[in-house]
């Protein structure tokens, strides 16, 4: 069985951080406490508004990160001129609205397909592995082969948030959509919503090879420390899929 890995999203230590202004608390720190209670990367979404990750955190996230750093990034060439300044492991591209809370879905790959070629193939020639954020969908799924992304991250928000029949059915989708995904020679990442509760079910899902959390472990957090907080997930996620933590992605 494939290793599965866990990138962590400190999105929300900026949250807080900016909630009040100043330098405190550090997401750059949190990425490191991360690493060391076992994450196998480290997720930042620098959005076009600034509202959490600042360009500042990726500069430092560069320097002094060692374990892969993924940035989450709209499809502009704002954001593709910040990422080959600074050449993280993967970008993962992802829609945005600035009204929205979060991420409320997948880009849409089929649609904007002409206007994200030009995006992907640079990020690709400059070495980054590029990563499109989808719903768990065939003519997504496609649609990242066909832009030359290697990998796509299914969004997990509708399944994380269902219950009952309902979850069971989306669940079944996401695993039917990694099966696909893995047929044509994606890598599949899945995340979005992700909790102690719902992450079993998709972490046995055997062709996804990564999840990416982030806003529940910084809740967690709070109560419990962000190491403890990560541990618990890692070793629910080990429960069902045996890790050996390697420090690379």
């Amino acid at each position: 069985m494939t290793e599965l890995r866990l990138g962590v999203n400190i999105d929300h230590v900026a949250t807080v951080r900016e909630a009040r202004g100043g330098a405190f608390p550090d997401p750059v720190r949190a990425a490191i406490l991360a690493a060391k209670a076992g994450a196998d990367g480290i997720t930042a979404h620098l959005r076009e508004d600034r509202r959490h990750i600042s360009d500042k955190d990726i500069e430092r996230l560069r320097q002094e990160l060692h374990i892969p750093l993924n940035l989450e990034m709209a499809g502009t060439e704002e954001m593709l001129a910040i990422a080959l300044k600074h050449i993280p492991h993967a970008c993962c591209i992802v829609p945005e609205n600035r009204q929205e809370r979060t991420t409320e879905g997948g880009i849409d790959a089929v649609g904007q397909h002409d206007r994200l070629k030009p995006i992907v193939t640079s990020l690709g020639q400059a070495g980054i592995r590029v990563s499109m954020f989808v719903e768990p969908d065939k003519r997504q799924l496609d649609a990242s082969k066909s832009l030359g992304a290697p990998v796509v991250e299914l969004h997990t928000g509708a399944y994380s948030e269902a219950r009952g029949a309902d979850q069971d059915r989306l669940l079944e989708k996401v695993r039917e959509a990694a099966r696909y995904g893995a047929s044509i020679g994606l890598e599949i990442h899945a995340g979005h919503g992700l909790t102690y509760e719902n992450v079993k079910p998709i972490a046995a899902i055997p062709e996804i090879r990564e999840l990416n959390i982030g806003h529940y472990l910084i809740g967690e957090a709070i109560f419990v420390g962000l190491e403890a907080s990560i541990r618990r997930m890692r070793a629910l996620m080990d429960e069902v899929r045996p890790h050996a933590s390697t420090g690379s992605a």
